[in-house]
């Protein structure tokens, strides 16, 4: 059983209300206007061009700035795109939620170029080509606990739209927006070999990286009525070859920000059938995870074997929906 949670997003001090003052200082505060406009003119230039200032002060001068609506350029955040629900809140349905809604600081435009400096690893599980290498991902490694196949061929929509090509389109979105961020991308594979490749080489490829974070995207493949997304997060384990120890609290802060951030974005509800409601499940059997030593999470975005969750997944608009609800996931958690 997991236990409960709240989902998390960075902290953000929302701006003051205005004041309206009238009598004789109005005048002198209007000749100030011009003045100040031009100096917050020339500040945001030289941020935008890399200058100097924190993150988090470029983000609440922007949100505060005179007329300032749009986000800065590059931002995964720029032009808010209405959720599955048809509404363009940012907030998640009160049905899905144990926990506070996600902070409003995700809704803030994003600074680009703030995760300079910051590694992540995207790993699109399995292989559209897995299915023509059956000796090769059938083959035991090992994850740490004991043996498991190298890989499996992933599950499908019952129209045959495959898990390997929704984590690869989805992963390249992730990638796109992360990229905009400033953040270093790696994926374990970009269509670029013919299979795999298997678990345990893929948890090396973060572990190599000295990944800041790293996310494995799937689709599930459960019976038809099993909906929502759940993000698998790390067991504690020390067996042979795993020890997640060190990487279980972060692991988790990772998972519930992305959580929080997929269902604002994509509109979908935690699982109905895995995590008691949470959308998050523990797991100590799977060698990507075990493997890892760095901080690492699985997402299953949906259910593809059910039709209205496969009706998501196939939808290129809510691919990119939720490529941006895992990505605002990631850049909360880098920023801390």
């Amino acid at each position: 059983m997991v236990a409960d949670v709240s989902y998390v997003g960075p902290d953000f001090d929302p701006p003051g209300p205005r004041r309206s003052r009238r009598g004789p200082m109005t005048v002198a505060i209007a000749a100030l206007v011009p003045g100040a406009l031009v100096g917050w003119l020339v500040w945001q230039a030289v941020g935008d061009s890399g200058g100097g200032g924190s993150t988090s002060a470029r983000s609440t001068a922007s949100a505060r700035a005179p007329g300032s609506s749009s986000a800065a350029p590059g931002s995964s955040s720029t032009a808010r795109t209405p959720t599955a629900s048809g509404t363009d809140d940012g907030k998640p349905p009160s049905s899905t939620l144990s926990g506070p809604a996600t902070s409003a600081a995700s809704d803030l435009p994003a600074v680009a170029g703030s995760l300079k400096g910051k590694v992540v690893v995207i790993d699109p599980g399995h292989n559209p080509g897995n299915f023509q290498h059956s000796a090769d991902i059938n083959r035991k490694v090992n994850i740490g606990t004991n043996w498991k196949e190298c890989d499996t061929t992933g599950t499908s929509t019952n129209a045959g739209y495959s898990e390997a090509r929704f984590t690869l389109d989805v992963a390249r979105r992730l990638r796109t927006l992360l990229q905009q961020e400033g953040a270093t991308v790696k994926l374990t594979q970009d269509g670029d070999r013919s299979w795999g490749p298997c678990v345990d080489e893929r948890a090396r490829i973060g572990n190599s990286a000295h990944a800041d974070a790293v996310v494995s995207i799937h689709a599930d493949g459960s019976a038809a009525g099993n909906r929502g997304f759940h993000v698998i997060l790390p067991a504690s384990v020390h067996s042979g070859a795993a020890d997640t120890r060190a990487i279980v609290a972060p692991s988790r802060d990772l998972g519930e920000r992305i959580a929080g951030n997929f269902v604002r974005d994509t509109g979908s509800a935690p699982s109905n059938y895995i995590g008691g409601g949470t959308g998050l499940d523990v797991r100590g059997d799977l060698g990507g995870l075990n493997l890892s030593t760095v901080p690492k999470v699985f997402i299953e975005c949906g259910n593809m074997r059910d039709s209205k969750d496969a009706a998501l997944l196939t939808s290129g608009v809510w691919r990119q929906k939720a490529a941006r609800g895992i990505s605002e996931g990631i850049v909360s958690f880098l920023r801390g």
